[in-house]
């Protein structure tokens, strides 16, 4: 009898945080499409939250639930229980010593806000200090932002941007990056930058050599193309190329919000990955981290 195909996600989301579907029809849906291996996200910026983290009081419930499906599904599929945690110094960062109440199986770590370190607090109206802003919302508050923070120098937004996220491998204790060029998500859009100047690629180039210093696995995360927001997955191709050579660890995961996009693009990607010259991919399991051919 042939062994059942491994097939994993460990970048999902739910109404614990921003998804829209329960933990539990996630689960549903992932055992739907053979999945063999699913693992759970939830943003968190512990002890501190907004509106789209886990909140604080909650995030043990989460934690719980989570155990208690393991036991529930353990026949059907393996369950992991993870944090994406934001790199905000000094507020937050992705670290198994601040987690560690918690247990988690792996934590990925991700940079979704963007400030500028050279400058000093800047005040709103309401004389609120106001220095930093998201990178994944709608295009309109990217722009604003960089105007705002930067005053609209998007190659100094950019560059900061990869900054936070080598400043990230540095200092966090963690497993995996999250959407590594995220602040690429709304280029398509508006073409805010030429993504093959040379000092964006040396940016990119300088991010790939701190991931292999720093043994950290990083994802190719397919939300982007799978919800047409980028013609390419996260990290681009010029991306990956820089990645592969390197010999950095690399996944693949969807950063699913809802069931339709667990496994959205999977094929595709893992047929540009093969060309690109990639072999393996990482997947986690009971034992720890494996290796799986392409």
């Amino acid at each position: 009898m042939a062994l059942k195909q491994i097939k994993t996600n460990y970048h999902t989301h739910s109404t614990w945080c921003d998804g829209r579907y329960s933990t539990k029809e996630m689960i549903l849906a992932a055992i739907e499409k053979d999945f063999t291996h699913l693992g759970f996200s939830s943003h968190a910026m512990y002890p501190f939250s907004t509106k789209y983290h886990l909140n604080p009081k909650t995030i043990q419930d989460y934690t719980n639930e989570i155990q208690s499906l393991k036991e529930d599904f353990k026949d059907k599929i393996e369950i992991f229980h993870g944090f994406e945690t934001e790199f905000i110094p000094p507020l937050s960062k992705p670290s198994y010593a601040l987690y560690k109440d918690f247990s988690p199986d792996y934590l990925i770590g991700s940079v979704h806000y963007l400030f500028n370190p050279d400058a000093r607090a800047i005040k709103n109206k309401a004389g609120i200090p106001d220095f930093f802003f998201p990178v994944d919302n709608t295009a309109e508050e990217l722009v604003s932002g960089i105007q705002r923070v930067f005053k609209g120098n998007t190659k100094k937004a950019i560059q900061t941007y990869f900054y936070l996220q080598r400043e990230m491998m540095k200092q966090g204790d963690f497993d995996i990056i999250g959407h590594i060029d995220l602040i690429k998500k709304r280029n398509q859009e508006i073409a805010f930058y030429d993504e093959n100047a040379r000092w964006y690629k040396n940016e990119l180039l300088a991010t790939a050599k701190e991931a292999k210093r720093q043994n950290k696995i990083v994802e190719i995360n397919t939300s982007a193309l799978a919800r047409s927001l980028h013609k390419e997955v996260y990290p681009s191709t010029v991306f990956i190329d820089y990645l592969v050579s390197l010999g950095v660890p690399l996944m693949l995961n969807s950063d699913s919000h809802s069931p339709r996009f667990l496994d959205s693009e999977f094929e595709n990607t893992k047929e540009l990955l093969k060309t690109r010259g990639l072999r393996e991919l990482f997947y986690l399991t009971k034992k720890g981290w494996e290796r799986q051919s392409l």
